[in-house]
Order: structure tokens, then sequence, then C-alpha cells
């Protein structure tokens, strides 16, 4: 049998190569890398997550992502520079960014002074929304939970997401979640919205926006639904107000 090494390549005509159950740890974690490099979960120019999350993420060894890493790199699909890691694959991103943000309240990646925390796991979803997404009772699903914070520890925002059984089901980069949703490995998924258009989903959201009684919090319930009116996810945003203000924006139409 032959040897695999890193100069071989983890992907041919720009797809990654199916590779045998006993290839080295670090060959099979180069192709989900390159998977997620080339669905868009990181698009093209922006800069990859550390070793340390990486290693996090997919619950290996550094040096095991340092030679993951170091296979891209040979075939040009990653570049290190004094930013760090970042992709270079060819073309444009998958999907321009969009305005309307995943989850509700996230702050922009570029922001220098939040520091944002995001994990997934498989378990059963607040009551409300259960309810909301049509899950039996106790059905577990996919749970994404975001904290984000100023570097003084104002502002702080948290939210909650559930996705429905339609969305993992249709919507293959998040299904793809299930089986790393141990909720403590980290889990960007800001592209969640544009998977969900490139896997033919037309959105629809609705944002509800209370005071609780009691409480300086603002709570932001955001519900995303299809063209055929089928909820894809609910998120419960929970923002302090003496610290934090949240910024719709809209675009309206031209004059005729």
């Amino acid at each position: 049998m032959a040897r695999t090494t890193p100069h071989d390549h983890p992907h041919s005509a720009g797809r990654p190569a199916h590779r045998p159950d006993d290839q080295p740890l670090y060959w099979r974690i180069a192709t989900e890398l390159l998977g997620e490099l080339r669905d868009g979960t990181i698009p093209p120019g922006e800069r990859l997550p550390g070793e340390r999350q990486l290693a996090e993420h997919f619950r290996v060894s550094r040096e095991t992502v340092r030679q993951a890493l170091d296979v891209l790199r040979r075939d040009g699909l990653v570049a290190t520079d004094r930013r760090g890691s970042h992709a270079t694959l060819p073309g444009p991103p998958v999907e321009h960014p969009t305005s309307l943000a995943f989850p509700v309240g996230a702050r922009r990646p570029a922001d220098p002074r939040a520091v944002d925390r995001a994990t997934v796991a498989w378990e059963t979803p607040p009551p409300a929304h259960a309810e909301a997404l049509g899950l039996a009772p106790h059905r577990p699903t996919l749970v994404h939970r975001y904290e984000s914070a100023g570097a003084d520890g104002r502002g702080r925002r948290t939210a909650v997401t559930s996705f429905s059984a339609v969305a993992l089901a249709e919507v293959e980069e998040l299904g793809r979640y299930r089986d790393r949703a141990d909720g403590t490995s980290s889990a960007q998924l800001r592209r969640a919205y544009d998977w969900m258009r490139r896997a033919g989903l037309t959105l629809h959201h609705r944002d509800a926006i209370t005071r609780l009684p009691d409480a300086p919090t603002v709570r932001v319930t955001r519900l995303v639904q299809d063209q055929y009116a089928r909820p894809l996810e609910i998120t419960d945003l929970l923002v302090d107000a003496r610290q934090d203000a949240l910024v719709y924006e809209f675009t309206l139409p031209a004059a005729v």
C-alpha cells in the first residue's frame, strides 16, 4: 500500500478526495478543513482560526493541525503571513456577506473590541423553541450558543439558537455539525443564512423586541422561515440596554 505524505494532494478535480480510513489523522483534518474552505465557512482571504482553536474544533493536537495546514499550504490553498494563516482559494467568496447576520445581534468579525465565543450542542431546545419549530417535546436538535462582550466586559450579548429538522435535513453545512456538537468546541456559524440560501431556501424573518420586566435587558426573538413558511431557526438574544445598543439597517426600494 502506498504511503501518504504531506507532499500528496488532498483534493482532486477541485474536490476533496475520498481516502481510505487508514490515512493519517492530519490528512483527514486537512480534507475536512479544505471542505470548510470550499463551502464558504471560511471565505477566501479571511484569516483562519489559530492552531489552538482549530485543534479544539477538530479535537486533535496542535501538531496534527500544523501538519494539516502544511498539506494545504503546499497546494497553495492556505498562505501564512504576519496576520496568520488565511484561505487563498481562487475566485471570489462563495457568497457576498449579507445584511442579515447570524445570529441576530452578532458583532462584526473584524471588531477588535469584541470577545466572542460560539459553540453548538445536540440537545433538547428550550420549550418555546421546540414549539415554534414544530419539534416533539424532548426531541434533541442542533442548538447554537453565542456570547459576546467588549474587551472591558461591558456590552454583553448572549444568544441561543435552535435549528429545525428541515434546516438540518436540507442545509448540508449545518448537518455536518451534528457529530461535532459537544457543547464545548468553537463553532462559528455566521454564514448560516448564506448556506440556507445556497440550498435553495428563500428566507423570511420576523424579529420581536421586548423589554424584560424589572431588568435593564432587551430580548430580541428572531424566527426565520423559508418560502413555504417552514420554520428554519429561532433565536433568543439578550442585550444589556444600559451598556449596549442594537442597530438595524434597512434598504428602501428605489423610487420609480
